[in-house]
């Protein structure tokens, strides 16, 4: 499971969960780099209702590209921004290969910007109903 960064909260809400793209040397130094992370239940800094076999701290940036940006009624970010009771999710993510060891988590793609990207796609849901 991966998180946007939402700096107005200092929370990380889940955005979506990825498991293509990876090659074996790719787990490889993910298992080595987050080894000394693993945590017994979720850091309460986490926002995802999603449930976990393993939690880590909030560690690394990893970069993921997706087909579009999706509403969503099981991930947090940006969760009501959009449409109420509906977060924004990545659609089909994988990950490019990149691990951004030099980004902290608070330097991942923030609520805002994800929400700024949602809305610049050519197709979007626009919400007709009132809060």
């Amino acid at each position: 499971m991966l998180a946007a960064y939402d700096d107005e909260t200092d929370t990380f809400p889940s955005i979506c969960k990825v498991g293509t793209g990876f090659k074996d040397e790719d787990l490889d130094q993910l298992y080595q780099l987050l080894q000394d992370k693993v945590i017994l239940k979720k850091n309460p800094r986490i926002n995802s209702e999603m449930e976990a076999d393993v939690w880590f701290e909030p560690e690394l940036v990893l970069e993921i590209v997706a087909s579009e940006i999706t509403l969503s009624p099981i991930h947090k970010t940006a969760m009501d921004v959009v449409r109420k009771n509906s977060g924004l999710a990545l659609r089909f993510p994988k990950f490019t290969g990149k691990i951004r060891l030099e980004k902290t988590p608070e330097d991942a793609s923030t609520t805002e910007e994800v929400t700024a990207l949602y809305k610049g796609q050519k197709k979007v849901v626009q919400d007709t109903k009132q809060f």
